[in-house]
């Protein structure tokens, strides 16, 4: 049995200069590390995103890798991106997933717990 290991790191930075609170609009960009510690490489094949903003609107993202790309994440590597969303609020919330394959050509996921989203100094 392949014994997949991986663990997810995420940084979340609120994008002042492209957000307009006064028209609801709330930029963050997040950079995500995704670490393969265990022994086998796999590919990241496609993620599913749930966005929440603080008033309990909702909007599922999903698609093909991550910012145009399908990594391959070796045994003992990382993989690190940045990406963004716009949400209506100054705080928030995403989770979701990661669909990976193994070089054994098995599918399996990889769940990213959920993080805040949040204009800095806004929560104590």
């Amino acid at each position: 049995m392949v014994n997949h290991k991986f663990m997810v790191r995420v940084v979340t930075h609120f994008v002042e200069e492209q957000s307009d609170p006064d028209n609801k609009r709330y930029v963050f960009s997040y950079t995500i590390t995704i670490e393969n510690n265990g022994d086998h490489d796999a590919q990241l094949l496609r993620r599913k995103w749930l966005v929440t903003d603080a008033n309990g609107k909702k909007l599922v993202i999903e698609g093909d890798g991550v910012v145009g790309e399908q990594p391959l994440i070796e045994a003992g590597e990382q993989y690190t991106y940045t990406s963004g969303t716009v949400i209506e609020t100054p705080v928030g919330a995403m989770q979701g997933f990661y669909s990976m394959v193994d070089m054994d050509d098995k599918e399996f996921d990889i769940e990213v717990m959920p993080f805040r989203l949040a204009l800095p100094n806004i929560l104590h």
